[in-house]
């Protein structure tokens, strides 16, 4: 994504994250971002954020989750909805706190699916719903359209 990214004059930095290495890749990611971004926008981030990020960005971290939370929390929501026959898959946009997948939510939407759908359908149809939900919930924040009470949002048509 480097030359994409860098076509349009945004600056591209890669920090690999690892079990071994995450508090030393935390600080060299808030060192990329501090005083140089309004927003954090997880998408397929798939990391357990830092506290240092979460305290220093309170409601500036936008994550997008592949369930309608708050059912399929955590890693594999397409499996676990699957093995689990649902009716309705869905995408949910929140802001991250420390409680995984627990912050206040944004944004969410849903599609119908069938028991005819497997796995790999479950997540085709789910990427377009998360780039939805995702692009909603982002377009309301950069509007201040989003006002965060307690754990949960009010969010201004």
């Amino acid at each position: 994504m480097r030359e994409y990214v860098e076509s349009f004059g945004i600056p591209y930095v890669h920090i690999p994250v690892t079990r071994d290495n995450k508090p030393e890749a935390a600080r060299r990611q808030l060192e990329a971002v501090e005083g140089k971004a309004d927003l954090i926008i997880l998408a397929r981030y798939m990391q357990i954020i830092a506290p240092e990020f979460i305290e220093r960005y309170p409601n500036r971290i936008i994550n997008i989750h592949h369930s309608f939370l708050p059912a399929f929390i955590g890693g594999k929501p397409y499996q676990q909805a699957y093995v689990r026959g649902v009716k309705l898959i869905g995408a949910t946009a929140h802001y991250v706190t420390e409680e995984l997948d627990g912050g206040p939510i944004i944004e969410q939407d849903v599609e119908r699916v069938t028991h005819r759908a497997d796995v790999d359908e479950l997540k085709r149809m789910g990427r377009t719903i998360e780039r939805v939900v995702l692009a909603r919930a982002v377009h309301w924040h950069i509007e201040d359209r989003i006002l965060v009470h307690q754990n949960k949002t009010v969010v201004f048509n």
